[in-house]
């Protein structure tokens, strides 16, 4: 039987670690041809060497997705392997936690560069090729920071809050064009990322225990869970679904 993206060429940025990980396993186990981008020193190849080994086909293309040449350069290795990339998933992300007073602005600068720009370097490297074949499907990694703002997190909150916005105008000026963009928001996430974010924010004296956690979604969230969702968005099944934000935080911002 098909894969649910068979057919599908998708460029995972952040795709080495954490749910970007778990969607480059589970893309490509689900068909499509998966460009892993990640830092140089990530284990981008050591990802899409497993892939290959599984009978799957992935390539990883090194770049710091704040950096334009860099970005281009990985696009244009992606879509040399396999092709016009019809599926993008900017996932790529970094956090910062600490009082906003003590913020520098290179920390400042920084966040928006990653969590910002790289979705625009990366959009925009992507959607000509994919405008040519055809129309295509962006997700773009959000979180409930977007609307439920968490103490010391004013930077992280804010580079989120721009990504919902993001991936809805993308939309609407795409939309006639065959393409669909959508945003994938989690909660409290079991990663590295979501594990730093949980010590981080304790040493400041937010509450983010176990309880708190249970209190607010449940548990923490799984990987694949965000994956799972992401894959969603990327395959036809959401042929209907566009410039929306999807929560993976089981009622965290229901409630």
């Amino acid at each position: 039987m098909a894969g649910r993206l068979s057919g599908k060429i998708a460029l995972i940025s952040g795709g080495a670690g954490g749910c970007g990980l778990a969607a480059s396993q589970l893309f490509a186990r689900e068909g499509a041809k998966v460009g892993i981008v990640d830092l140089p020193k990530s284990k981008g190849e050591e990802v899409a060497a497993a892939i290959r080994a599984e009978g799957g086909e992935a390539v990883f293309a090194a770049a710091d997705v704040s950096v334009s040449a860099e970005v281009t350069a990985a696009v244009n290795a992606v879509e040399s392997a396999f092709g016009p990339i019809t599926v993008l998933f900017n996932h790529a992300g970094i956090l910062a936690v600490g009082p906003f007073l003590e913020t520098e602005e290179a920390e400042w600068d920084r966040l928006m560069a990653v969590n910002v720009k790289s979705m625009f370097l990366m959009t925009k490297a992507v959607l000509p090729g994919m405008l040519k074949a055809g129309g295509g499907s962006i997700i773009c990694t959000s979180s409930i920071s977007a609307v439920a703002a968490t103490p010391m997190e004013v930077l992280y909150d804010t580079t989120k809050g721009a990504c919902h916005m993001f991936a809805r105008a993308i939309a609407v000026e795409f939309r006639d064009r065959g393409i669909r963009c959508n945003a994938v928001c989690p909660g409290f996430i079991a990663t590295d990322h979501g594990k730093r974010e949980i010590v981080g924010l304790s040493k400041y004296g937010v509450d983010v225990s176990e309880a708190a956690i249970a209190a607010q979604q449940g548990r923490m969230c799984d990987p694949m869970e965000v994956a799972n969702a992401a894959l969603f968005l990327a395959s036809d099944e959401a042929s209907f679904v566009n410039g929306t934000h999807l929560f993976v935080d089981n009622c965290f911002t229901a409630v």
